[in-house]
């Protein structure tokens, strides 16, 4: 299908070599050791410079952890296994019994993050001073319950014939002292299928194990290169574009593939950046899987405060161009940006597309600065093809389960859908960059917040009294009305309406993403939808004994909730008038 962009000329100009030869190097070059993941940003600015693309090195101090062997030893049989990233060192070997808490493996996206084991099983007497085994990935959210119940050690079944990397921290980023409590003290390893399997039945006859694991933290000096492509007409206001280029292995669909498109995007606007009336900031960040998103975590603290006065939206670059990712389907983006990725993907490829509310994971790392985002993993393969292939759900490669493993080869990536998705990318970019008016509707979520708040109302019954936060919200949705209204019809320029647009994030944005204040960082745990009152979906399960605190705290969050929406009502209206 013919491109229908607007920006279909500088679509044209995107091609496919300086993109795939990187992503030939990278196929061959290990990224997750600090000297290779140093070695990388500078292959990348070298790239950059040799296409004519000025590039600078910002040096960030990051903490990470830095994987390298692990082993399980049961029953007179040794089984390799892996790591995750913050696991603790445990070199000489933690034995103990070996306890099953069953869990169920994620057929989704959309529940991939969640805890899933078994409530019975987890109870604090079955697990404490266990060594616990369990199925499903090393996530932060089972690691961190099974030591707050004295587990001594965890040992993860992945689904498959692999087992995967992974980082078990529930801390984004690097800690700081708030954050420390929450470092994991435990061994954990993941095994395959096979191997998990032998090892439940050592649990169920009450057998014990062994596990060992070799570790390194600290801190370290990473890279980050940086493009900045600059605007004509408001060049300090910027959207940010970028993608971690550390990775597990070689990592060729996640994120040699991202890092690629990036580079493309960057040679094309460069030759073109007479066009854009803001400025384009591409950014490459180490420390992705070894520090829990620290590289992009870094940035969003050392730039805080130019991102909060400047940054009109982020795109996250993870993952495209994967073989047989011929669609667009839970992609993440904000509710404000759906129409508009939507239309851009259209335009692009002629696909209709599907999303999500952003997971708490990937290089969101500035969901409680404010910002509007689109995008995380894009393409995917087909639901259908996921099903004959028998491959369950993961995190990335458009669906390959080489995700996180040795596998992740050249092999992952196909040059077509990597053209593709690289064009995509680039027209969703410009399509920020060049308008007149931020492409960002609120009314869908002013919308989507009634919506939330009359579940949540529904759940807790006569419990809780959601009404105040249930009015702010219809007022929200009368003033955006009026707003958009005046948009249309020429009352309201792009200058006047532009900084509320971007100002109605840095207020919605938090209040619907984030438990934290702004400038600080949510755990990696899964976030629900207006968090502060989301304790009304659970209400009527509480006893005597606590339903007064849970109450208390759902009077808090209805004043939260309530204020924020009831601010970005007076700036709306304050617009209009």
């Amino acid at each position: 299908m013919p491109v229908t962009s607007p920006f279909a000329s500088l679509i044209d100009q995107v091609t496919i070599d300086a993109p795939w030869s990187l992503v030939e190097a990278f196929s061959k070059m290990p990224r997750w050791k600090p000297v290779d993941v140093e070695g990388a940003a500078h292959d990348i600015a070298g790239r950059l410079k040799a296409l004519g693309v000025p590039v600078r090195l910002e040096e960030a101090n990051l903490h990470l952890s830095i994987p390298y062997t692990a082993s399980v030893t049961a029953g007179g049989e040794t089984f390799n296994a892996k790591p995750p990233a913050y696991a603790r060192d445990c070199r000489e070997g933690l034995t103990a019994p070996l306890v099953h808490v069953p869990a169920t493996i994620s057929n989704s996206i959309n529940t991939l993050f969640v805890k899933s084991q078994d409530p019975k099983a987890s109870s604090e007497e079955n697990i404490r001073g266990k060594i616990i085994i369990s199925e499903g990935f090393s996530f932060p959210g089972k690691i961190l319950e099974f030591e707050e119940k004295g587990a001594l050690g965890v040992i993860a079944i992945n689904p498959g014939a692999d087992s995967h990397h992974g980082i078990c921290t529930s801390i984004w980023g690097t800690p700081d002292l708030d954050d420390l409590p929450r470092k994991p003290t435990i061994p954990v390893a993941a095994v395959n299928n096979p191997d998990g399997q032998k090892l439940l039945k050592i649990a169920q006859a009450g057998g014990e194990v062994t596990i060992r694991t070799e570790m390194e933290q600290g801190w370290y000096k990473s890279l980050i290169p940086v493009v900045d492509i600059p605007g004509s007409e408001e060049p300090e206001k910027f959207v940010l574009l970028h993608g971690h280029y550390d990775s597990w292995d070689v990592g060729v669909g996640d994120n040699a593939t991202g890092d690629a498109a990036m580079l493309e995007i960057a040679r094309v606007l460069w030759a073109n950046k007479g066009e854009l009336k803001r400025t384009v900031r591409i950014a490459w960040w180490p420390g992705h899987s070894t520090g829990r998103y620290a590289g992009s975590t870094w940035y969003a603290d050392t730039h805080a405060l130019d991102l909060d006065e400047n940054c009109v939206a982020q795109v996250n670059c993870d993952s495209p161009g994967c073989r047989w990712a011929t669609e667009f389907r839970d992609v993440s983006w904000m509710k404000e940006t759906e129409s508009f990725c939507q239309q851009t993907i259209r335009e692009v490829t002629g696909l209709e597309s599907q999303g999500d509310r952003p997971h708490r994971a990937g290089d969101y790392a500035f969901n409680n600065i404010g910002l509007s985002s689109f995008f995380m993993l894009s393409s995917t393969m087909p639901e259908q093809l996921r099903k004959e292939k028998d491959y369950y759900a993961v995190g990335g490669c458009g669906g390959n389960i080489a995700w996180h493993t040795e596998h992740d080869q050249l092999e992952i990536a196909d040059k077509d859908i990597l053209l593709r998705d690289t064009k995509v990318y680039l027209a969703a970019v410009m399509g920020v960059a060049t308008a007149g008016v931020l492409p960002f509707d609120w009314r869908t979520i002013a919308a989507e917040f009634s919506e939330t708040i009359a579940s949540y109302q529904e759940a807790a019954g006569s419990l809780a009294d959601l009404s105040p936060a249930a009015k702010a919200a219809s007022d929200l949705a009368a003033a955006l009305e009026a707003f958009y209204a005046s948009i249309e019809n020429g009352t309201l320029t792009p200058a006047q309406a532009n900084p509320v647009i971007q100002r109605l994030a840095r207020i919605l944005v938090p209040v619907n993403h984030t438990n934290k204040p702004r400038f600080r960082h949510d755990p990696a745990l899964p976030v629900l939808p207006l968090p502060a009152i989301a304790v009304a979906k659970d209400l009527a399960g509480y006893g005597p004994d606590k339903i007064g605190f849970a109450q208390t705290q759902m009077v808090r969050g209805v004043n939260r909730v309530a204020a924020a929406i009831k601010d970005a009502t007076r700036l709306v209206q304050g617009a209009s008038k």
